[in-house]
């Protein structure tokens, strides 16, 4: 049986706002496989982007436990998180987040920058992933000369230029049109299923679903809902799929 990549145990986020504390995230308990697509859904304000902040190691809980590869991040100080952050996760933004003076090439490499890759070893590796993206005659353009998709394309390729086992994308597709977001999410299918890259995806379009092996529905900061989507194509048909916390 397979053990979870990811696991929150009795997980809860609260943040001070003022004289008020506020619970972001209200004991979840969640369980994610290798090679599982998990989309985490929810209404603005639901817990969605503290819980993804939590899971990849941007932030750590108030309450509970989270794992990861079964090492507690927990108790982890910022330079232990940093580390795995860089080895371990992928991230993949809404405003794609690129450097507008660097070339593609360059904002593919900066991640290896941080993992002391040598310099050579970075333009091979930044190379490679730009050409499984399909930009490999684009490398020498900057943000500003690349369409929406096309950068969507880069931050991608930098996501996975460290070969994480983990990819978090946050509304990755938010700032897309509807044709250039459906080419993004197939190429995430992609991923998921050549692969066998484990990919949790926010969202609130509820359109997006259909691309995952489960779904997290988050409501007031709580699971409310943790189902299997049999109409997805299995990305990896021996991964153990989480079981209902519903």
């Amino acid at each position: 049986m397979a053990h979870p990549i990811i696991r929150l145990k009795d997980v809860c986020k609260t943040y001070q706002m003022g004289e008020v504390n506020v619970m972001a995230v209200c004991n979840a308990n969640l369980d994610i496989y290798p090679g599982e697509f998990l989309v985490i859904e929810g209404p603005s304000g639901s817990g969605k982007s503290t819980m993804m902040n939590m899971v990849g190691c941007l932030d750590i809980p108030t309450e509970g436990h989270i794992f990861l590869n079964g090492d507690d991040i927990s108790e982890m100080d910022e330079s232990d998180l940093a580390q795995i952050r860089g080895q371990t996760i992928g991230f993949i933004f809404q405003n794609f987040n690129l450097i507008a003076t660097l070339t593609a090439l360059e904002n593919v490499m900066l991640p290896m920058t941080f993992q002391d890759v040598p310099h050579e070893e970075r333009i091979v590796k930044a190379r490679e992933v730009l050409e499984l993206v399909g930009l490999g005659d684009r490398i020498g353009h900057k943000p500003t000369e690349l369409s929406g998709g096309q950068q969507q394309r880069v931050a991608i390729a930098r996501s996975l230029v460290n070969d994480p086992d983990v990819i978090l994308a946050d509304e990755p597709t938010g700032n897309l049109d509807s044709k250039t977001g459906i080419n993004v999410m197939e190429f995430m299918k992609k991923l998921n299923r050549e692969k066998h890259k484990t990919i949790i995806m926010v969202t609130h379009d509820q359109n997006l679903a259909k691309y995952a092996d489960r779904v997290v529905y988050l409501k007031d900061g709580a699971i409310v809902k943790d189902t299997k989507n049999n109409h997805a194509h299995s990305s990896n048909p021996t991964s153990r799929r989480g079981e209902s916390h519903a």
